[in-house]
C-alpha cells in the first residue's frame, strides 16, 4: 500500500500528522521497529503495526493480542503508515479522521521468520518473533481465504504460537492485566483527560514555547520525587560508534540539583540534602530562568592544569571554601511542568544548554561533550591527566540505575575501600602510619584488601585519627589473611569509605601502591561491592580448584567424546561460557555436585529448556517440546494441548540432567505441577522483578514481607535467587486446587501489596508501571508457564545459578551475585544443612477461609 492511502485520507495543511515523505530506509542489519497503539474510537481497538519496506504495516485487532495459542484474534489489514507514527500518543477530536483516545500499547523490535518478510507478507504467511515491554516470543500474522482476502482491507489473524512466552488459557489476561502506556505509564481515561495532548487536525497539537516541551518524549507531569541518578557501567573500552556522546569522567561529588519557584535543593545520590553545605552554589541555581527543574551533575574542584581534584574539594568542603567550586550540568529531567526522562541525551542536553550554555564560566558549567570517536577521545582524556570518560548512548531515555547505555571507561585506576583499621605512626609521623582498607564480596562477607599508606597531609592524618579513635573496636571486622598486619594495628568499626588510587590488585585481591585521594562522605560502606565475576580488574573470587581432567568421565573415544553418568557427551570440550572458560564437561561436573540437593526439585516435572548451542553469549531458544534423538536418560510426558498431544521432557535422575547438557541445555525451568497430578500444582512461585538500579534492600525487604502475609494465612514458603536481580517465593501445596484457583490465589496476593504500598509494589507488568517499585509477578503460575529451577544455572555472563536460600541470609541481605556455577558446589559443601530441607514435606493449602476472603 506504501503511504498513498495514508495520504488520500488527511489534509496535511490542517494536521499535523506526519506525511512520511519517502519510506525510510534500513541497513540490512538494522532491527525492525513494531508498536501497538490502543485506540479508543467509535470502538476500542488495537492497532498493530510492523515496520516493513520502509513504513508500518498495519492491522486494527478489535480484541487484542492474546498469550493463548487457542485464542486466534482477527486483524483487519488497514492503510500502510509512516515510521514516525509509531510514536504518537493523545486525543484526536471527535469530527476528526479516527477521533479519539490512542495510547501506546507496546513497542520493540520484531525478528521476522522468513529471510523475505515482504514476499511473506504477500503471501499470506508472516511468522515473527517480538522482542518487545509487553509481548514476546514467536507469533504469525495468517491472511484468511475465500471473500475475506478479497475485501478492501483484507482480514488475517493474529496468533501467538507455542512457546515459553505463550499463557494457554489466559484469554484476555494481557490486555487486561497491563492497561497502561509504555511512553507515559498513563490511562487512556489520562490521556483522554489531559487537554494539553489534544490532537486536533484543524488546530494541529497544542504546541508549548521552550524546546524541552517540544521534544519527542517529553510530557506533563510533576517532578518526580525520590529519583535516582543513572550510574555507568564500568568498560574496558570506549565505543567507537557515532550513537555515543563522550563526556569527561569527573572526580567529585555527584548530586541532584532540584529547583522549585527560585528555591533550590542540593540531593546526593543517596537522597542527603547538601543545601546547607554549598551555598553559593544554591544561590547559582536560584537565578537561573526556570520555575522549576531537576538537574544532574558533578561537584567538583578544577586544579590549575584544568583536572578535577577530589582531594582539592574534601579540603574546600573542610574551610568552607566552597564558593571556588565548579558544578558541571550534564543532564536536564525536568522543566516546568515537563518530564523529560522519557526523551532522548541529546534533547535534553539541547534543552539543558538553553539555559546554562557551553560558554558559561561562573560557578555553574556545561559538560560539554564530543559525537563519536570513543577511542580518540579516551586517548587525548589519557593524555591530559583526566580520571577518564563517560561514553552515553545519544538517543537512550533516562534510568535509574545502572545499565549499558551509560559507560565509563578510566584512564587509571580508582576505587572505593571500606576502612576497617589502621596502624601507628612510625618516626616523626603523626596521626597513624597506614589505613588497613577492605571490600564486601556479592554475598555480603567484608574481606580484607590491603594498605593505603600514602596521599595523607598533616591536617589529614590528625582529622582522620580524631574520627577513627572513635570507630574502634577490640576484634577485626574481617577475617584476616596470612599477609595482613596485627602488630600495632587498631581495628574500626566499617563505617568509612575512602577513595584511593592504586597501581593494580594482586592475585591474592590486594591493593598495589594504593594512595589515598579523601572520604566519600556520599556512600555507604554497603555500596562497596566488588563482583568476583569482573573482568574490569577489581577483586576476583578465586574458584575452587578444577577436577581431574578424568573426573567423573571416560577417557576420551576416537571421536572426542566421553562417557558421563551413563550418558554420551560429545564435545565436551565445547566451551559454553566463554567469559568463564565453562564447558559442557564442567557443567555436567557441576551437575554431579549438586544432584543430590538439585534433583528434589527438577524430577518428575515438565520442563521448558533453554537451549544455547553456541554457548551463553550467542542465539538460544526456548523448547518445550521434546524432539528426536534426544538422549536416552531423558524421559517424556504426553500433555494434550488444544486437541494435539505433545511430549515434554522429564528427567528422574542425574542421568537426566547429563543429557540436557548433551543437548547444549543451559537454563531448566520446571513447572509447578508433577506429571502425575498435571492438573494441580503443588508450587506456586511469586517472582519479584525489581525495576533498574532499585536499591538491593528494597528486594529483600519485600521477600520478606510475602513471607510474613503468607505465614498470616497459614502458609509457609522458601527463598531462591533467581539467578538475575530479583527473588523468588516459592510455596509448597498439596495438589488440590486446579491451575485457575491457584492464579487467581496469586493474583489476589500480589493486588493486596499494591493496595497496601502501590509505591513499593506492582502487579502490571508493563516496564513503564515499574518504575521505583518492585514488579510481583504472579503469571508464573498459570497453566503452562514454569519458572526458572532451584539451582539451574542461568545462560547470563558469570553462569550465575537460581540458588535456594536461609530466610535469614534473606534478612541478612545477602547478595545473589556471588552464587555461580563455580561457588554454589562449594557452597553447599559448607552447608550442615539445606536451606530447603522442609519443601518437600510440607502438607499445607489454600484454606476456604482465605477463598473466602478471595470472593470478597
Amino acid at each position: 500500500m506504501a503511504l498513498e492511502e495514508y495520504r488520500r485520507k488527511r489534509d496535511f495543511r490542517k494536521t499535523p500528522e506526519p506525511a512520511g515523505g519517502s519510506p525510510a530506509r534500513k541497513t540490512a542489519a538494522a532491527p525492525l521497529a513494531f508498536v501497538i497503539q490502543e485506540h479508543k474510537a467509535r470502538r476500542l481497538h488495537f492497532d498493530f503495526r510492523l515496520e516493513l519496506d520502509g513504513v508500518l504495516k498495519s492491522w486494527a485487532v478489535p480484541k487484542g493480542p492474546s498469550l493463548d495459542p487457542g485464542e486466534k484474534r482477527l486483524a483487519v489489514e488497514v492503510e500502510d503508515h509512516p515510521l514516525d507514527y509509531g510514536g504518537f500518543e493523545g486525543v484526536i477530536p471527535e469530527g476528526q479522521y479516527g477521533g479519539g483516545t490512542v495510547l501506546l500499547w507496546d513497542r520493540g523490535t520484531w525478528t521476522p521468520a522468513d529471510p523475505d518478510p515482504a514476499a511473506a507478507h504477500a503471501k499470506g504467511m508472516l511468522k515473527f518473533e517480538l522482542h518487545g515491554e509487553k509481548l514476546h516470543g514467536n507469533w504469525a500474522l495468517v491472511r484468511m481465504g475465500g471473500k475475506a482476502a478479497r475485501e478492501r482491507q483484507p482480514n488475517w489473524l493474529l496468533v501467538k504460537e507455542r512457546d515459553d512466552a505463550a499463557v494457554p488459557l489466559s484469554g484476555d489476561a494481557v490486555v487486561m492485566d497491563n492497561p497502561l502506556s509504555v511512553e507515559s505509564g498513563r490511562s487512556l481515561e489520562a490521556i483522554a483527560s489531559d487537554r494539553d495532548r489534544v490532537w486536533d487536525s484543524q488546530k494541529g497539537e497544542a504546541t508549548p514555547t521552550r524546546r524541552s516541551d517540544r521534544i519527542p518524549g517529553a510530557r506533563k507531569g510533576a517532578m518526580p520525587v525520590g529519583l535516582k541518578p543513572q550510574l555507568a557501567t564500568l568498560a574496558t573500552a570506549a565505543p567507537a560508534g557515532p550513537e555515543w556522546l563522550h563526556e569527561i569522567k569527573y572526580d567529585g561529588y555527584r548530586l541532584f540539583a532540584r529547583i522549585e519557584h527560585g528555591e533550590t535543593r542540593l540531593i546526593t545520590r543517596s537522597g542527603l540534602d547538601w543545601t546547607a553545605k554549598f551555598p553559593e552554589l544554591a544561590h547559582a541555581f536560584g537565578q537561573l530562568p526556570v520555575d522549576t527543574a531537576l538537574i544532574d551533575g558533578e561537584l567538583v574542584h578544577l586544579a590549575s592544569d584544568g583536572t578535577t581534584s577530589f582531594s582539592g574539594l574534601q579540603d574546600a568542603i573542610a574551610t568552607g571554601k566552597t564558593g571556588a567550586l565548579h558544578f558541571f550540568a550534564f543532564d536536564l529531567l525536568h522543566r516546568d511542568g515537563w518530564d523529560l526522562t522519557s526523551a532522548s541525551l541529546e534533547d535534553r542536553k539541547a534543552a539543558l544548554a538553553e539555559f546554562i550554555t557551553p560558554q558559561a564560566a561562573g560557578i555553574l558549567r556545561y559538560s560539554d561533550h564530543q559525537e563519536g570517536q570513543g577511542p580518540a577521545v579516551l586517548r587525548q582524556a589519557s593524555s591530559l591527566g583526566l580520571e577518564g570518560i563517560v561514553s552515553k548512548r545519544r538517543d537512550a531515555p533516562y534510568r535509574a540505575g545502572r545499565g549499558g547505555s551509560w559507560l565509563k571507561v578510566k584512564c587509571r585506576n580508582r576505587e572505593e575501600v571500606v576502612v576497617i583499621g589502621f596502624t601507628d605512626p612510625e618516626g616523626k609521623r603523626e596521626g597513624f602510619g597506614a589505613l588497613l582498607a577492605g571490600y564486601y564480596d556479592p554475598s555480603g562477607t567484608l574481606r580484607y584488601a590491603g594498605r593505603v599508606g600514602t596521599g595523607f597531609s598533616a591536617e589529614r592524618l590528625a582529622d582522620l585519627r580524631k574520627r577513627l579513635d572513635s570507630l574502634v573496636v577490640k576484634d577485626p571486622p574481617v577475617v584476616l589473611p596470612k599477609e595482613a598486619p596485627r602488630k600495632g594495628v587498631h581495628w574500626v568499626q566499617p563505617a568509612l569509605v575512602a577513595e584511593v588510587e592504586f597501581a593494580g590488585w594482586t592475585a591474592d585481591q590486594i591493593l598495589r601502591h594504593a594512595s589515598f585521594q579523601g572520604l566519600r562522605e556520599d556512600k555507604s560502606p554497603k555500596e562497596v561491592v566488588y563482583d568476583p565475576s569482573s573482568r574490569n580488574g577489581g577483586p576476583v573470587t578465586k574458584p575452587a580448584p578444577p577436577e581431574p581432567a578424568d573426573a567423573g568421565a571416560s577417557k576420551p573415544a576416537r571421536d572426542g567424546s566421553v562417557m558421563f553418568e551413563r550418558v554420551r557427551l560429545t564435545h565436551p570440550d565445547r566451551v559454553l561460557y566463554p567469559e568463564d572458560a565453562l564447558t559442557k564437561l564442567d557443567l555436567a561436573r557441576y551437575y554431579k555436585t549438586v544432584a543430590e540437593r538439585a534433583l528434589p526439585n527438577l524430577v518428575h516435572r515438565p520442563l521448558t529448556l533453554v537451549r544455547c548451542p553456541g554457548g551463553q553469549g550467542k542465539p538460544c531458544f526456548y523448547q518445550k517440546h521434546l524432539g528426536k534423538g534426544s538422549p536416552e536418560a531423558i524421559g517424556h510426558v504426553d500433555i494434550t494441548e488444544d486437541d494435539e498431544t505433545v511430549a515434554y521432557p522429564v528427567i528422574e535422575d542425574l542421568a537426566g540432567l547429563v543429557g540436557l547438557v548433551q543437548m547444549n541445555v543451559i537454563e531448566l525451568h520446571p513447572s509447578g505441577a508433577g506429571v502425575d497430578k498435571l492438573d494441580t500444582p503443588d508450587r506456586i512461585t511469586f517472582d519479584l522483578d525489581p525495576d533498574e538500579g532499585l536499591a538491593w534492600p528494597r528486594v529483600t525487604e519485600a521477600a520478606v514481607d510475602i513471607r510474613e502475609a503468607l505465614l498470616a494465612i497459614g502458609l509457609r514458603s522458601f527463598a531462591k535467587t533467581t539467578g538475575g536481580k530479583g527473588l523468588h517465593v516459592v510455596v509448597p501445596l498439596q495438589p488440590k486446587l486446579g491451575w485457575d484457583e491457584v492464579k487467581a490465589f496469586t493474583k489476589w496476593v500480589a493486588d493486596q501489596f499494591v493496595a497496601q504500598s502501590p509505591e513499593r509494589f506492582t502487579a502490571n507488568q508493563a516496564k513503564r508501571a515499574r518504575r521505583g517499585r518492585i514488579y510481583i509477578d504472579y503469571l508464573r503460575n498459570s497453566r503452562g508457564a514454569t519458572a526458572i529451577g532451584a539451582y539451574s544455572p542461568r545462560a547470563r555472563p558469570g553462569a550465575p545459578v537460581s540458588t535456594p536460600l536461609f530466610w535469614e541470609e534473606v534478612e541478612q541481605g545477602v547478595r545473589p551475585e556471588g552464587f555461580t556455577v563455580a561457588t554454589v558446589p562449594q557452597r553447599l559443601a559448607a552447608l550442615d544443612t539445606d536451606p530447603w530441607a522442609e519443601i518437600g514435606k510440607l502438607r499445607q493449602s489454600i484454606g476456604a477461609a482465605v477463598r473466602r476472603r478471595m470472593a470478597v
